[in-house]
């Protein structure tokens, strides 16, 4: 079981950051845009942008924020960013209550928060390397999996209660307090990282393409890396173009579409527990592959979505199909990755997996919104899913030789 296996109490602090922030985050699933129409009355091109271009900027930012985390400690860094996440969402109620907010402000939050995200992600990632043995990783991402999905389910009903209750910005300071939390458990660790090698030294230009670099050059990672891409950017591209679908043509109340969304969310605390042992039992080869390919085939079923009750049950049960598989597939996936990066090339190659997935999405979901436009949301989600399932011949047919870890061994919980 997933949950029984004890990983020590460093990690139990790790694990306790990095849940009071996903909580926080699915109680505020979704407050930015929610702001921008009811208090900065934004339009659909602007929410859009808010959705797109804030995360794809602050893409951008991460960028040379990856050789930068490489080279320091990585428990300041992920105290910074939490600090850093905190002191930019935080801005929001506080200009909300001075009658200053506007949508420049929304936007820039965005940005900020996404870039802070990767460098954490990146960080953390690291420093989780570090912190468990090379056996218990799956275990670990299992467990960061779990949580995911049980905030996904509990966060955003609570959250529009919370937001009928206290207002439109009251999830915004939700969230924010919760990195401050997080940065609290992550300063309670007492495990002792080794210094950085390189941490006094500059930051050469070509650092920020190392983490690419990695990844292309490795045949297992490149293959997943470009099949998560399309994947991940499809699934997500789906989301607009199915709420337009639900609650504009169809007449999908909003707790109907609330409910769509958030009880499937619970598959993922089916898929990550069964992790391990479907490892065990089938090989991660296998589990790759088949799992793989088994997590978009259901993609497809969105586009026949009808009116009622029926409606309402398909796509309930084609989130949680979708849900169920990639919850299982993504701590195979992450272990996989960590097992095949030296530790002085962790923090570059994951924010380099962060900043393509997230440029992905916002560049698939664009071109959905777009498609949607011009021939309507049943095409775009039939779209989405005829080329999700052409995603799985990407998925790499055999598991390459183990990788030496270039890097000397660092001491382990």
């Amino acid at each position: 079981m997933v949950g029984r296996r004890p990983l020590g109490r460093e990690f139990g602090w790790l694990w306790s950051a990095y849940a009071v922030s996903a909580y926080g985050s699915g109680l505020g699933f979704g407050a930015l845009p929610l702001v921008a129409v009811l208090v900065v009355h934004a339009g659909p091109a602007e929410v859009s942008a808010l959705s797109a271009v804030g995360p794809a900027v602050g893409a951008l930012i991460a960028l040379p924020l990856a050789p930068w985390v490489e080279v320091r400690r990585r428990r300041p860094v992920m105290i910074a960013m939490d600090l850093t996440r905190f002191a930019a969402m935080a801005t929001v109620p506080a200009a909300y209550a001075l009658g200053v907010l506007g949508f420049a402000q929304l936007l820039a939050v965005s940005a900020v928060v996404a870039a802070a995200r990767i460098a954490f992600t990146a960080a953390s990632g690291a420093y989780l390397k570090t912190l468990v043995r090379p056996e218990d990783l799956l275990v670990a991402n299992a467990r960061f999996e779990s949580t995911t999905w049980s905030s996904l389910a509990v966060g955003p009903p609570l959250g529009g209660a919370a937001i009928g209750l206290f207002g439109p910005v009251a999830t915004v300071l939700a969230d924010a307090v919760s990195y401050l939390f997080s940065a609290l458990a992550v300063s309670a660790i007492r495990d002792r990282e080794a210094p950085r090698p390189t941490g006094g030294s500059p930051v050469r230009a070509g650092a920020v393409l190392d983490g690419w670099r990695h990844i292309l050059g490795d045949p297992g990672l490149r293959a997943l890396y470009l099949n998560n891409l399309l994947v991940s950017g499809l699934i997500m591209a789906t989301e607009p173009v199915l709420a337009v679908l639900l609650v504009r043509r169809l007449g999908f109340a909003p707790w109907e579409y609330g409910l769509a969304f958030a009880l499937p969310c619970l598959g993922g605390l089916v898929g990550s527990r069964l992790a391990r042992r479907v490892v065990a039992r089938h090989g991660r080869r296998r589990v790759l592959r088949t799992v793989g390919t088994l997590r978009v085939v259901w993609l497809i079923g969105l586009a026949f979505v009808r009116p009622g009750v029926t409606g309402l049950v398909t796509v309930i049960a084609v989130e949680l199909a979708i849900i169920v598989h990639m919850s299982l597939y993504t701590p195979v996936l992450a272990t996989y990755r960590l097992e095949r990066t030296p530790g002085h090339l962790v923090a570059r190659t994951l924010a380099a997996w962060s900043i393509g997935q997230q440029a992905s999405v916002a560049v698939l979901t664009a071109l959905g919104g777009l498609l949607a436009g011009v021939t309507g949301p049943r095409t775009a989600l039939a779209a989405a899913g005829l080329l999700a399932l052409a995603t799985p011949l990407l998925l790499p047919r055999r598991e390459p030789a183990p990788r030496a870890d270039r890097e000397p061994a660092r001491s382990r919980a």
